[in-house]
């Protein structure tokens, strides 16, 4: 066993750093969606019925989200076929280019139908990137980490999606104190996503300089099934029907509370407020990250699942329900979700790395997490925003937490699918070529 130099450390700090700080931008962009949704609701979508603008403007969220799996396919395949850093490399131009594009997209009243268009454009880009990110970053993260440090690794996912969220919803409550409601509704609302643009420029600067793993190279660059559809919808299909049954509670409460609970809150509630409830919730979700991590690694990631799903299964049904307009009431409801979220986010990379190949592993990572976002994650904010506004949310959060029940059988059967590949690399072992 090799002695790490500290050239090695180095690099293996580098490209950790540039893999997870792709969540910072996807947060950041998807956040800042959900935050000032009533606004381009206003915008895109004008109704004389502010629900209707807003299920419009949560459409179009929708769609960006269904285009997922063919993110999933697309990048999942190049990343397993060419290497992680090619995929990592489109994933961000994709986002970053959806970003400038909504910054800069005239509203309705400006050029009429083509506006909602655009911004429906923009939005496909950012889901194709969010749906080949997410696999191809979890992918390299998992073959780069230490073997007992996986779910301390995986927090590094949630460690920077909270940051963008933090970061977004600073902002946003910066602007709307700043600029005032009228500036904000004419031209401020652009600012997020040109930041969140400005972001996906450094990251991709970051990422050219990102290098191969040694786990990549040596178990799937010869392979001839490598980034193989039929391979992995076959020879794999019991661990993608677990892999969707993990991932169904985690897409369908991601959607839910990183852009309908905002704008519930931001409806309920004084303007601005609910930015402030966003950074108190990041503040102390970054403050957690790491000793959840730890403690998920000393426990066992899928005990450490299983302990957090059945705690939002009672918190969150019950702060979902009861939620108001005051600061407590919405800042218990956000923590509420965002704690389950960013404990699968901590401990899903590596149980679900563990089920398939190196030769398969992004595209077996992609497919199942970008198909049941498309369908459950899709579907759940309009669906949230039509039937709580026919007085029926109970339906909504039942179903929702159907959903993240399913995690419970399916954490106990991944610990009778054996692991098809060879376990990832230790630290100490890790070379990293371009």
């Amino acid at each position: 066993m090799r002695v790490p130099t500290r050239d090695t450390k180095r690099a293996h700090r580098r490209a950790v750093a540039a893999t997870v700080v792709g969540n910072f931008v996807e947060s950041f962009d998807w956040l800042g969606y959900g935050l000032f949704a009533p606004l381009l609701a206003a915008r895109f979508f004008p109704s004389s019925n502010p629900v209707t603008s807003l299920i419009g403007a949560f459409a179009v969220l929708g769609v960006g989200v269904l285009v997922r799996p063919l993110g999933g396919i697309l990048l999942g395949r190049l990343a397993d076929r060419r290497g992680r850093r090619p995929a990592l490399m489109l994933a961000i131009t994709l986002m970053t280019s959806g970003s400038f594009l909504i910054g800069i997209t005239p509203t309705y009243d400006q050029i009429g139908l083509l506006a909602p268009v655009v911004l429906l454009l923009a939005r496909v880009a950012q889901g194709v990137s969010s749906g080949g990110e997410w696999p191809a970053a979890a992918a390299y993260l998992m073959e780069v980490a230490p073997r007992r440090r996986k779910s301390l690794y995986g927090s590094l996912f949630s460690l920077t999606t909270c940051a963008g969220a933090f970061t977004a919803s600073l902002l946003g409550g910066f602007l709307t104190a700043g600029l005032g409601p009228d500036a904000m509704g004419a031209w401020g609302w652009r600012i997020p996503f040109l930041v969140g643009g400005f972001f996906g420029v450094i990251l991709l600067v970051l990422r050219r300089q990102l290098a191969e793993t040694e786990v990549f190279q040596r178990e799937a660059g010869s392979q001839a099934t490598r980034g193989s559809l039929r391979e992995v919808l076959g020879t794999y299909r019991r661990q993608v029907l677990l892999s969707v049954l993990l991932v169904a509670g985690f897409a369908t409460v991601g959607a839910t509370w990183t852009s309908v609970i905002p704008a519930t809150g931001a409806q309920l509630a004084a303007p601005g407020e609910m930015f402030w409830v966003v950074v108190c919730a990041t503040t102390i979700l970054m403050v957690i990250n790491i000793p959840i991590g730890l403690l998920a690694d000393k426990v066992g990631p899928r005990r450490f699942l299983v302990a957090a799903t059945v705690l939002f299964a009672i918190w969150g049904s019950y702060s979902f329900l009861t939620i108001e307009g005051t600061f407590t009431s919405l800042l218990s409801t956000y923590l509420s979700g965002t704690v389950y979220l960013v404990s699968a986010t901590t401990t899903l990379p590596g149980i679900l790395s563990e089920l398939f190949p190196a030769e398969n592993r992004a595209l077996g990572l992609g497919l199942p997490n970008a198909l049941t976002a498309a369908v459950l994650g899709g579907v759940a904010p309009p669906l949230a925003t039509y039937l709580g506004d026919h007085g029926r949310p109970g339906w909504f959060i039942g179903a929702l937490m159907a959903t993240v029940l399913l995690a419970l059988p399916a954490a106990r059967l991944t610990r009778r699918t054996p692991a098809p590949a060879a376990p990832a690399l230790d630290r100490s072992s890790l070379t990293l070529t371009k």
